[in-house]
């Protein structure tokens, strides 16, 4: 008998199947949400909310925004503040295996943002100040240009971890490059570039529901 086996023989078998239990539910909690984050984000760009140009004055905002609030409260809700749960869940998981303090800052920080700006986009829905809208709006454009600045540094701290599979890698790689540049047209809020965002956000969903669903078998396996 090797000493693995010994070791293993002294573990009560009840416990043992505790920790199968939590490894499994582990694979439910990172694989689910995951796949849940991809889901939310489609649910959300299929609501038919209003959607303003950046250069859109408060006035317009307004406007478009009138007998439209519980669509596009239902947006945020679908777009950021569900997505902020999975990137927290996914990034968390992440983190903890390849003991990157760079991963965990990143994903955490975005998840932050999205929150704040779930939170903005609600106080946007409910005021008809035209002044106030103005600002908000701005904001939540802007910090979505933060946010993937954030997603960038991200993907590329999973790039650079030797202990996570090729596949993941690159799509970090191919993430962080791509979502860079999404990140200044929203900071900038350049108009014409705006289109940058679709490649960025394909990638995105790929990036953390692959992760989910991996770190989820990962764990099982062991």
């Amino acid at each position: 008998m090797t000493i693995n086996q010994l070791a293993s023989s002294a573990v009560p078998a009840s416990s043992r199947a505790a920790v199968t239990g939590k490894r499994h539910r582990l694979l439910t909690v990172t694989g689910a949400v995951g796949i849940g984050y991809t889901l939310s984000w489609i649910a959300g760009l299929t609501v038919p909310a209003p959607s303003p140009k950046f250069s859109a004055s408060g006035a317009q905002i307004v406007s478009a925004v009138a007998g439209h609030a519980p669509a596009l409260a239902l947006q945020y809700a679908l777009t950021e503040g569900l997505p902020a749960v999975g990137i927290a869940v996914v990034v968390i998981a992440l983190a903890r295996l390849t003991g990157s303090r760079l991963v965990m800052a990143a994903g955490i920080t975005a998840a932050v943002i999205s929150v704040l700006q779930f939170c903005l986009g609600m106080w946007l829905t409910a005021t008809s100040s035209p002044v106030t809208a103005h600002v908000l709006f701005q904001m939540v454009n802007r910090m979505d240009g933060v946010k993937m600045l954030v997603l960038a540094v991200l993907g590329a701290a999973v790039a650079a971890a030797p202990s996570l599979p090729r596949w993941l890698r690159w799509t970090g790689a191919a993430l962080a490059v791509a979502i860079a540049a999404s990140g200044v047209v929203y900071l900038l809020l350049l108009q014409g570039l705006q289109l940058l965002a679709g490649p960025a956000l394909v990638l995105l969903l790929i990036f953390i529901t692959g992760a989910g669903i991996w770190l989820g078998a990962t764990v099982r396996s062991r």
